[in-house]
């Protein structure tokens, strides 16, 4: 597996990208050359896999999270032709694959989620461990707050937990659960304060943790798992990418609808047939028992016949035709299926993906081992302004 991290800092007046990568035992610097070709520019070889990774620009510091549970941490001077890397110390973190990491400059801890089921922080100073909460299921990506030290975790068991970390001990907040499938990427915007998150239910949910009121949208425009996200707050933009190699750009600065909690019911809430387990209707009425679906836009269950027709309906976030009962179709306007997102092909399974807005620059990376340069200037339109596969 490939990672990456875009540098954000412009070397120059012509913003000279270095794109830090790394295969299963290096990590590798990459240089924009004066051809506007990428040469690697040196390499540092580790013990075990690589499995995740953070870089400090102010600082110079790069944490490696490895398949053995160890976080590596290399702390370097870059010099103008980027030729040095020193190794500085390794934290035993986790005791199976680290997947995911951030490193705060201002409490100068590392935090940390592992396939060992639990979140540690440690001090980057003693290299001490402060602390340590395990889950139900495997951690499985991060985000966190450097301002108020709270930390959201997903987990294999599609829940997002948000927590209080202190020095020595920590508080659990409140538990996030809406996907249907485990959370392969997580996003925090300490500005608007929402949350994003993307699972293999292919589906992204945004999450209002600083409205108070519990409000999330339900974003669904991919065939596949989500495993990449970022949020652009000054053209208030998400950006998603899926294993299939689909990148989505929504639009979040319009007014949107909550998607309706779907209802409970023994029988059709439009025609009132009897659904298969309603044993004792179905015998009243000497009927058979249909199968339940619901309607997306209002929430109701309702047979097949009560919901044939299929609706976009972007302001729900449904991007893609889906089941709507025959009322609700009959109110929805050609006006409200104008999209709200833009889709766009990266021809190769995204298992990773950064951004550097201020260049208007996104670098995507897959499990074919080519790293994407993709220009963003166009809108987020995702052209591609250059490519390499690392060997």
């Amino acid at each position: 597996m490939w990672f990456l991290r875009i540098n954000t800092h412009a070397c120059d007046l012509f913003c000279k990208c270095d794109v830090w990568t790394f295969s299963p035992r290096t990590i590798r610097v990459w240089l924009k050359r004066d051809s506007g070709q990428y040469w690697p520019s040196i390499y540092h070889t580790v013990s075990s896999p690589c499995s995740c990774m953070s870089y400090h620009h102010d600082s110079r510091r790069i944490f490696i999270g490895q398949d053995n549970g160890a976080v590596v941490v290399s702390e370097f001077l870059i010099s103008e032709d980027f030729n040095k890397m020193n190794h500085v110390k390794t934290y035993p973190a986790h005791q199976n694959r680290v997947s995911d990491m951030v490193f705060s400059l201002e409490s100068e801890w590392v935090v940390s989620t592992g396939h060992d089921k639990s979140v540690s922080w440690m001090c980057t100073q003693s290299g001490s461990m402060l602390g340590r909460h395990y889950f139900n299921a495997w951690a499985s990506c991060l985000q966190y707050d450097h301002e108020t030290q709270h930390a959201f975790v997903g987990d294999y068991s599609g829940q997002i937990t948000l927590l209080k970390l202190e020095k020595q001990t920590y508080s659990t907040i409140t538990t996030l659960k809406g996907h249907e499938g485990s959370v392969g990427a997580l996003w925090w915007d300490p500005v608007q304060r929402l949350l994003f998150s993307g699972a293999s239910d292919h589906s992204v949910i945004m999450w209002d943790i600083g409205g108070r009121k519990g409000r999330t949208l339900l974003l669904q425009g991919h065939h596949e798992r989500v495993q990449a996200l970022r949020y652009l707050q000054l053209t208030r933009q998400l950006v998603s990418c899926s294993a299939d190699g689909g990148i989505a750009v929504w639009n979040m600065d319009t007014q949107r609808e909550e998607a309706p909690q779907w209802l409970d019911s023994d029988s059709c809430q439009k025609c009132e047939q009897p659904f298969f387990w309603n044993i004792k209707q179905m015998w009243d009425t000497k009927t058979l028992g249909l199968r339940q679906h619901h309607c997306r836009k209002c929430g109701k269950a309702v047979c097949g016949k009560c919901s044939s027709k299929r609706s976009t309906f972007p302001v729900m976030g449904f991007e893609f035709p889906v089941r709507v009962c025959d009322a609700c179709f009959d109110t929805i306007k050609e006006e409200d299926r104008t999209p709200l997102a833009t889709f766009h092909e990266g021809k190769h399974n995204i298992a990773h993906m950064d951004m550097d807005p201020s260049r208007g620059l996104m670098v995507t990376c897959g499990s074919d081992r080519i790293v994407k340069i993709w220009d963003m200037t166009q809108v987020v339109g995702c052209s591609l302004a250059t490519g390499f596969s690392p060997r």
